[in-house]
């Protein structure tokens, strides 16, 4: 099955926002880091928000944000809601169309099965998922992430204190 652009934007949004949590991102940011229009970006930026997956902030500081944590988003749900319904063939369609053999195929009941299986699949998977090498995906993303700090010590290595 061949996934829509706006799927796959819809997608790249949320494992952007994912590679970052807390943190606001602005659509040309996004962008920029997979190389796509801003334009497609924004329509795809404005959809999430309808259906809840983004908030979306307007003017100075603003930009987008998931609106849920990442385990709370079933990438499933995602495509469901990005793609409609899935029609594989003409047949599966209210109008199965001018198809002789549509009385006694078994395709239909084969495809539905595989669809299935697909949909499957994703709801078993969650951006936490596929979030969950978020350092990685950051770098990948040239998205600058905090360094962590090892503790201060106050002595050497032996234990003793620091003198001059």
């Amino acid at each position: 099955m061949k996934l829509t652009s706006f799927t796959d934007y819809s997608l790249r949004v949320l494992l952007y926002l994912a590679a970052q949590p807390g943190r606001r991102a602005t659509i040309a940011e996004i962008a920029c880091a997979f190389g796509v229009s801003e334009n497609h970006l924004t329509k795809v930026a404005h959809f999430l928000g309808q259906v809840g997956l983004l908030t979306n902030v307007r003017g100075k500081g603003g930009g987008l944000d998931l609106a849920r944590a990442p385990a709370e988003i079933v990438i499933g749900d995602v495509v469901r809601q990005t793609e409609g319904d899935v029609v594989p063939a003409e047949c599966f369609g209210e109008n199965p169309g001018q198809c002789c053999i549509a009385p006694v195929c078994r395709l239909r009941g084969v495809m539905q099965q595989a669809i299935d299986a697909f949909y499957g699949v994703l709801d078993g998977c969650t951006l936490a998922d596929l979030a969950a090498n978020r350092q990685a995906l950051a770098r990948a993303l040239s998205i600058e992430v905090p360094l962590r700090r090892a503790p201060a010590r106050s002595g050497n290595a032996r234990g003793a204190p620091r003198g001059n």
